[in-house]
């Protein structure tokens, strides 16, 4: 898609006033798959040199905004993270070819904000925290469940930057299931739920994305039994948190999300003894 409104492409290194119609650049996969007449310049992160992924002292990772998917999925084949097979389930969840893997990053998905995003789905599931800064350098954390407010929506001013997310040392440990499903056989998901099962305290996280309309991630500090894990669904995700569009219908995604929390319980709990 040829963007002819846009009139400038700066490099992010060169620091500028942030002005109306201007948007971040990182590998471009969603900016020029449709029209932005909104938009009059792109800042390009592509020459920022952020390191794709980082192994913290403490255990935990930090993955670039830039990081991008392919890049992501060879780092998982070598990493020994008993969660690094979720890595390359999320990196599959992907509606895209070999290109886009190439240049879409972990960033651009975030912030998109799409219910189906993969990567969103991935960070909210391992309890990933987003580092954001402000225009004037100023920074701040957020969940990454709390950063996605809503389909398309997200906790993020304006001019603000995603610089990169990191995942805790511990939720690495967990061991996960992952469960998706769609209409088509190579359609967007319509329902996508993780499970990650703590082995030092055996408490579950049961992740929703997808179904709903923003990633809800309930947590259970022993694994619930069938009964349990329902009602804490119905009672944290009201009817309008279940998405609707053309990828499916929202009692078919709450159906489809009960039924794959409820096998991933199963697969889980076998573990936790219950």
């Amino acid at each position: 898609m040829d963007l002819n409104t846009v009139l400038e492409v700066r490099d992010a290194r060169q620091r500028a006033p942030w002005r109306s119609g201007d948007a971040w650049l990182g590998g471009g996969t969603y900016l020029f798959s449709e029209p932005q007449p909104h938009l009059r310049r792109l800042v390009d992160l592509s020459r920022m040199g952020w390191e794709p992924l980082r192994r913290l002292p403490d255990g935990s990772l930090e993955i670039a905004a830039t990081c991008t998917i392919a890049q992501l999925s060879r780092f998982a084949r070598t990493y020994d993270a008993p969660a690094a097979p979720l890595f390359e389930q999320c990196c599959r969840a992907f509606l895209a070819s070999f290109k886009i893997w190439n240049m879409a990053t972990v960033g651009g998905n975030l912030c998109n904000g799409l219910p189906a995003g993969p990567m969103i789905s991935l960070t909210a599931a391992l309890d990933g925290e987003a580092l954001l800064q402000a225009q004037d350098g100023t920074l701040r954390r957020t969940k990454v469940a709390d950063f996605i407010t809503g389909a398309g929506r997200k906790d993020l001013a304006e001019g603000e930057l995603l610089r990169s997310v990191t995942l805790p040392a511990r939720t690495l440990l967990s061991r996960t299931a992952f469960r998706q499903a769609s209409l088509y056989g190579l359609g967007r998901s319509g329902a996508l739920v993780i499970g990650a099962l703590d082995p030092l305290d055996g408490s579950l996280a049961v992740t929703l994305t997808a179904a709903t309309v923003r990633p809800f991630r309930l947590w259970f500090p022993t694994a619930p039994d069938a009964r349990e894990l329902r009602e804490a669904i119905e009672w944290t995700v009201a009817d309008r948190d279940w998405f609707d569009d053309i990828h499916g219908l929202p009692a078919w995604r709450r159906h489809m999300a009960l039924r794959l929390s409820e096998e991933i319980r199963r697969e889980l709990g076998r573990e936790a003894g219950r």
